[in-house]
């Protein structure tokens, strides 16, 4: 959370701005004032601010690449910041205290949106300050989003889990900034770049691995990612230095190689980060390659006696395919504090978004109507996209909604089996339990059941939101379950009306998949369609 550029205070875009560090100056002691400021000097929060609500901005490009009129996603909104991380400090730099404080003051200011790009590992609910804060914005009416995280692609690694909030997965968009990596046995392979600056045009220059330009007294390994302090000068001089992705910033490794002599960097993707390559503003000609590619690059190096290669100055591509796809970045289910509920909610564009810097509905196909796929270019399932891409324009009319309140929020606290104390976090006022509820019924936008041993029958209902209709439901089973809908069709007279129906899963077969496997319901009256995930593990049996 952070302040925008100075520019658009003065369209009265910025109408706020204000800074939490009490809890913070708990534990690194007193603080000078350069630290009482709002003002963003990372740049994260003026990136994800401006993505979320920045507004019109003619001519935007990163040195010319991109160029076009940048808009965040609700261009018209007024914004206020509140910044609430800091310098790391024992590995932490937003702190509960702070975040805890900006809710607070978010809510006392009446905005009508939070967007909190911040997380950590995932916590019960109580001992949550992320899921606290936002349950109390949702009392007053605010709405909550939030990012999943950027622990991807390892499972189970997403953050801000609680059904009140709206969790956003990352994903990439139909453009590229194309730069080539081309070697000296005329293999051209492809990459991206937002660098500056550019090599002369097709001249070659020697190509070295990191792994072979470490300094004395330094693992191959961490050479291999262009750590501070790991590269030999005079090995790199003159050289475009290939280096490893992973540990430290990809911006850094760009830094270390040109301290270290080099006159450009080839960034190779490791098997993790797959196909996903970043466009980044590096400090010298640089192009970032996936891991197919990478592979190619390091076996020349190995078996070539004096390798050589250059690198063509970066260019835009648009309408590029396959679009989107999943971040390897983007952190993914299934949700490890209440697998019931599926997470993250949807995704959104996430990968080389332009947008600001300091100087200080959703659909799971791509744009060749193919399934999302993750950054290996395999099928990437809801645990990545959960119910899909986002579809703002289809979300302004989606015909109905699964509705909650936030007594059905109080009442799924409950039946975690949190103590009085714990539901008070949460609750104004004292609240008494009802009887337990099963979670599986509890009435979010999508199905999960993480042990289903041989049937059940879930219960969900839809508030029309639209012009009366009928709905028909459309099942796409998951592998080895059946799904039977009761009833089939749902006939909805006028506004704000309210009809329920029953899902049964049942395991076909007793060698069912033990994994999780994955299909959808969706309701659909020609003109609007409805779609729920649905998630089901077949627990073991003997």
């Amino acid at each position: 959370m952070a302040i925008l550029c100075a520019k658009l205070v003065q369209q009265r875009k910025l109408i706020g701005a204000r800074y939490f560090n009490k809890g913070y100056a708990t534990v690194v002691g007193p603080l000078n004032s350069t630290f009482n400021t709002p003002r963003d000097n990372e740049g994260h929060g003026s990136h994800t601010l401006s993505t979320a609500g920045g507004n019109f901005v003619a001519g935007a490009s990163v040195f010319g690449l991109g160029n076009g009129t940048a808009k965040g996603g609700s261009p018209k909104a007024r914004v206020a910041a509140y910044k609430v991380c800091w310098p790391p400090v024992g590995g932490n730099e937003c702190f509960d205290a702070d975040i805890v404080a900006a809710f607070d003051m978010a809510i006392h200011d009446g905005v009508d949106v939070l967007s909190v790009s911040l997380g950590g590992q995932p916590t019960p609910f109580f001992n949550d300050s992320v899921a606290l804060g936002s349950f109390h914005a949702v009392k007053h009416g605010i709405v909550v989003v939030c990012s999943a995280g950027n622990s991807g692609p390892t499972a189970a690694t997403v953050s801000n889990v609680a059904p009140w909030q709206i969790t956003v997965g990352a994903s990439t968009m139909d453009r590229d900034f194309r730069s080539y990596v081309v070697l000296g046995n005329k293999m051209r392979l492809e990459g991206q770049s937002l660098s500056p600056t550019a090599l002369p045009s097709n001249k070659f220059y020697s190509l070295i691995s990191a792994a072979d330009a470490k300094a004395a007294n330094v693992s191959a390994a961490d050479a291999l990612l262009c750590k501070n302090g790991t590269l030999d000068p005079r090995k790199v001089r003159g050289k475009i230095l290939v280096c490893l992705r992973g540990e430290n910033a990809r911006v850094d490794k760009g830094e270390q190689a040109l301290s270290a002599g080099a006159v450009g960097m080839v960034l190779a993707n490791t098997e993790l980060t797959g196909n996903e390559i970043i466009a980044d503003a590096h400090v010298l000609p640089a192009s970032h390659i996936n891991f197919t590619n990478g592979v190619t690059v390091f076996t020349y190096t190995n078996s070539t006696k004096s390798p050589k290669a250059y690198i063509t100055r970066a260019t835009t591509l648009l309408s590029t395919k396959p679009a989107p796809f999943m971040a390897a970045f983007s952190s993914k289910g299934p949700n490890p504090i209440t697998p019931e509920i599926l997470k993250p909610d949807i995704t959104a564009p996430g990968v080389s978004v332009i947008a600001a810097y300091t100087e200080a509905q959703a659909k799971t196909q791509d744009n060749s109507r193919e399934p999302l796929l993750n950054a290996s270019y395999s099928k990437a399932t809801p645990f990545s996209y959960g119910a899909g891409h986002v579809h703002p324009n289809g979300a302004m009319d989606p015909g109905l909604v699964y509705d909650l309140t936030v007594n059905d929020y109080l009442d799924f606290i409950c039946a975690l089996g949190y103590n009085e104390t714990q539901v008070s976090m949460f609750s104004d006022s004292p609240y008494s339990c009802p009887n337990p509820i099963s979670l599986t019924n509890f009435n979010y936008p999508s199905i999960t059941v993480p042990l289903l041993a041989d049937s059940i029958t879930v219960t969900r209902t839809l508030k029309n939101v639209g012009s009366p209709g009928t709905y028909k439901a459309r099942v796409h089973e998951p592998s080895g379950i059946s799904v039977l809908v009761k009833p089939k069709s749902l006939k909805f007279n006028k506004v704000g009306e309210e009809k329920s129906f029953n899902v049964t899963l049942k395991v076909k077969e007793a060698n069912a998949s033990k994994d999780y496997v994955f299909g959808k319901l969706i309701w659909s009256d020609e003109k609007h369609h409805v779609g729920s995930p649905i998630v089901v593990k077949a627990a073991y049996r003997n």
